[in-house]
């Protein structure tokens, strides 16, 4: 099964979250499981904030793009198309607001779940949660913005 992120076009997929053609990136893959959006990441040991814990900047970062990825695969989901027909859905971040609620240990794998709050037009509004084995650790929300046809062109 392909992720929301593999049917980025070539000159939309250099984002160092979500880009699968940028190397030194993070290359999040996001997919449906029934109406939530799941993106699966493994911190390495320099993604630390203090010893022991994720740096906050990479959790929001992760929040971002999977609510963005998210938002595009839900435009497609809305109109009943699939993810690689015309005209394409990309989004970019109107706003991130995000909420750490209790610190996130380093060393599990991390989950991030997305549902959409609302689709209106150009704009998708997405929460996030990030959970380290089951429990909530930060929660955002994402306002994405459809992208002109013609940016990053």
């Amino acid at each position: 099964m392909k992720a929301f992120q593999d049917y980025y076009p070539e000159h939309l997929a250099h984002c160092y979250g979500c880009g699968r053609l940028n190397e030194h990136g993070y290359r999040i893959t996001t997919f449906w499981e029934g109406d939530e959006s799941v993106t699966r990441f493994a911190p390495s040991s320099f993604h630390t904030a203090v010893p022991g814990f994720v740096y906050g900047g990479l959790l929001a970062s992760l929040i971002d793009c999977h609510s963005t990825g998210t938002a595009a695969a839900a435009m497609y989901r809305s109109e009943k198309r699939e993810m690689d027909s015309l005209p394409s859905f990309r989004f970019v971040t109107g706003s991130l607001q995000v909420s750490y609620l209790k610190p996130t240990p380093l060393g599990p794998k991390l989950v991030i779940r997305g549902r959409v709050k609302e689709i209106k037009g150009r704009k998708v509004i997405i929460e996030s949660t990030v959970l380290v084995d089951g429990v909530a650790t930060v929660r955002g929300e994402v306002v994405a913005i459809q992208m002109p046809d013609n940016f990053g062109t």
